[in-house]
């Protein structure tokens, strides 16, 4: 019996998971440090924002989609490809900024996409939307989250009347707080992680190796060219072994004629992937554009943001929402997404669609009505079942994520501390390296200190004043946010992994006897900066000074958010968002708004939250089934061996539209099961990824050619700004 188990129950070896172990590659530090700030950071910045930014707005508002970290590597490689055209190759530290800098610009969601501003047009929305009327919070809302439903600000949809002073200034005040605690807390516990406690951060390279790759492909491109045939063998060799696919666009495939007659493989599969882009985008988000400036209502060739088919099933599946989605950009995104976690996707959709049947055969979910759609299906799914058991899911998730880490953690912590104990550094208070761009840690701390008061001093003049709230802004402040950040710092320098506690906001807040809305409006200080410690890391093994990302973000957030605020004011006026032009801000912000105003309405003066909608919602036996799920699943593929990943793609399946995980699917099955084979898995990784960025360029500047022709039809109409 004995012998059965050992054979059925792999070694650790095996039971890690292969797709984590792919990626794990550690760089060496560097021994000096250059700045990568620049004007080539100014001139990436300002495509990014004249571009990219565009195309993100009208991508996420008409198909839901999502081009935030495509659209950064789409200006390394472009602009990579250019000054090595022009004899002048960016060096790695260039490299690093630039991506750095991209990735700041094309900050935001498919829900809020195009910066910071995204969130006061959907303000715009919220306080006039059904939801809202519904729920008996029309006016309520107070002027400095948003003009009144019947302001002028409103009616007109302008994001540029004097209305919108208080509010745009208090977004303004946010992005600089948060800019400097996070350059302060995060700071001070990568300081004291990796300097003084010599933790060696072991997956900090994967952010750090695909600028890193994309220099040293270009200084071996220079210093040798590689025939097809060298390449073919190469990877012959050792088809099986993928890299990180941020690898991606780091190998460049010399031709066997002169260079300057012909395009190197990673140009020509980015501009492939752009052609591509182009003639989709066209049809995605051309079309409707185009034809909106003549007709009543937009054309739309596809559907977007799916073909919704809940109506035309529900007699065979009751309370399901069915449907797909027809995008060409979330099938290609399956093909470098982890395999089994889309995998657990999957399953999370097969199993809704199965479990919601019979969950309404037994009483269960009571609030579906036939003829509603996906957003009223989902949004009834949840208050009856569906919510409870994301909240369990997720305390599940926080749950195997600390015991996995936490499981063997001193023993793994002894052994990499004394790997790399020569780069300890003893003192906390003194700087390690003059060149790395280090500043005082006494000058971090009392930074944060300060901004963290004001912080809390602007939520205590918005919000009813009350001894509970202002003990809870305080413990946000100066203990839960240090602590929690401390942790996740420690954990991603000893294992690479984080941990959340879900709904501790909310749980805070439902429980200290808040009344009204202004509470979940106003802005609270808590957050996790944990994360900012591996940034840091990242940086310092690419050899990039700390004041490079400063000078970086101290360039991009205003640029950003004056970008953001002319785009959205342009959009908005030009047409209602959500509108008839833009399909998925339709879907998207009405369950938002219904999930928003679920969670105010716990608050209100007159109700105990247990009898609000929320309270209702909140089942216990629901929550321990969630947990117990997520925990028995975690516990059985541990066991087994199987890939954890499908439990994290399992749980993410339930927090989506399913529609949208279809293309996703059968983009990891085709990628999996033909093109790996056929390419080899290893350069198959390598290209994906380039094919992506080329596709997201090509749908960028459709959205960019949709801004001109709306500013062309402005100018010859005479109608205002």
């Amino acid at each position: 019996m004995a012998s059965f188990w050992q054979r059925l129950r792999p070694n650790k070896d095996t039971a890690e998971d292969a797709e984590i172990r792919e990626f794990r590659t550690l760089l060496p530090p560097p021994k000096e440090f250059k700045t990568g700030f620049g004007w080539v950071t100014i001139a990436g910045l300002i495509f990014c924002g004249l571009v990219m930014i565009p195309g993100s707005i009208y991508l996420g508002l008409i198909t839901g989609g999502s081009m935030a970290n495509a659209a950064s590597w789409v200006t390394v490689i472009l602009f990579m490809e250019i000054s090595r055209r022009s004899m002048k190759p960016l060096n790695k530290q260039e490299l690093v900024i630039l991506l750095h800098a991209a990735h700041v610009m094309m900050a935001g969601s498919a829900l809020f996409p195009g910066g910071p501003l995204s969130h006061l047009v959907f303000r715009g929305y919220l306080v006039g939307s059904d939801a809202v009327r519904d729920a008996g919070l029309l006016g309520r809302f107070p002027s400095w989250f948003s003009p009144a439903a019947d302001s002028e600000a409103i009616l007109a949809r302008n994001l540029l009347h004097p209305e919108w002073t208080v509010p745009i200034l208090l977004m303004l005040f946010i992005m600089i707080i948060g800019m400097v605690q996070r350059y302060t807390l995060g700071y001070f516990f990568f300081r004291l992680t990796s300097d003084v406690e010599g933790l060696p951060f072991p997956l900090a390279p994967i952010s750090a190796q695909g600028a890193m790759a994309l220099a040293e492909a270009e200084e071996q491109t220079e210093s040798r060219k590689s025939t097809p045939a060298e390449v073919e063998e190469q990877v012959k060799k050792d088809p099986d072994e993928p890299p990180s696919p941020l690898e991606a666009a780091t190998e460049e495939e010399p031709d066997d004629q002169d260079p300057t007659k012909k395009k190197g493989m990673r140009w020509r599969i980015f501009s492939l992937g752009a052609y591509i882009g182009i003639g989709f985008g066209f049809l995605q988000i051309g079309i409707p554009a185009i034809t909106s400036l003549f007709l009543a209502r937009p054309f739309f060739l596809i559907p977007q943001p799916f073909w919704d088919t809940t109506t035309i099933t529900e007699g065979a599946l009751p309370a399901t929402p069915t449907g797909i989605a027809i995008d060409l950009g979330l099938f290609v995104i399956g093909f470098i997404l982890p395999f089994w976690a889309v995998m657990g996707s999957a399953l999370a959709v097969i199993a809704t669609t199965v479990l919601n049947p019979i969950l309404h055969s037994e009483g269960v979910l009571t609030t579906w009505q036939p003829g509603m759609d996906t957003v009223n299906t989902l949004f009834s799914n949840r208050l009856d079942f569906w919510l409870s058991f994301e909240i369990g899911a997720a305390l599940g998730i926080a749950a195997v994520s600390l015991y996995a880490t936490f499981r063997g953690l001193r023993k793994k912590k002894r052994e990499m501390m004394a790997r790399h104990a020569h780069d300890r550094v003893q003192d906390p208070w003194t700087l390690p390296r003059k060149n790395r761009g280090d500043y005082p840690l006494r000058f971090a701390i009392l930074l944060y200190v300060i901004a963290s008061a004001i912080m809390i001093a602007v939520a205590l003049i918005l919000i009813p004043f009350s001894y509970t709230i202002a003990f809870f802004l305080i413990f946000f402040g100066f203990i839960y946010n240090p602590l929690i950040s401390y942790i996740n710092a420690r954990l991603l320098g000893i294992a690479g992994q984080t941990v959340d506690i879900p709904y501790t906001k909310e749980m805070a807040f439902m429980f200290s006897g808040a009344e009204g809305i202004e509470i979940w409006l106003a802005p609270i200080p808590i957050e996790n900066y944990g994360h900012q410690t591996q940034a840091f890391r990242v940086n310092e093994l690419t050899g990039v000074t700390f004041w490079s990302l400063i000078k970086t973000d101290a360039v991009a957030f205003p640029l950003l958010f004056f970008l953001s605020l002319g785009f959205w004011a342009f959009i908005w006026a030009s047409d209602p968002v959500p509108g008839p032009l833009f399909p998925a801000a339709e879907i998207r912000w009405d369950l938002a708004a219904k999930q928003q105003v679920l969670v105010m309405g716990s608050t209100l003066e007159d109700t105990e939250w247990k009898n609000t909608d929320l309270g209702r919602a909140i089942k216990p036996g629901i929550i321990a089934g969630g947990f117990g799920v997520v925990v028995g699943l975690f516990s059985v593929m541990t066991f087994l061996g199987l890939p954890v990943m499908l439990v994290y793609g399992f749980v993410r399946g339930f927090g989506d539209f399913p529609h949208m995980m279809i293309p996703e699917v059968l983009g990891a099955i085709v990628a999996r099961w033909y093109f790996k084979r056929k390419y080899g898995s290893k350069y198959f990784l390598r290209i994906a990824p380039t094919f992506l960025a080329g596709y997201m360029t090509g749908v960028g500047l459709i959205g960019m050619l949709t801004i001109a022709t709306r500013l062309i039809q402005n100018a010859v109409s005479g109608s205002p700004f």
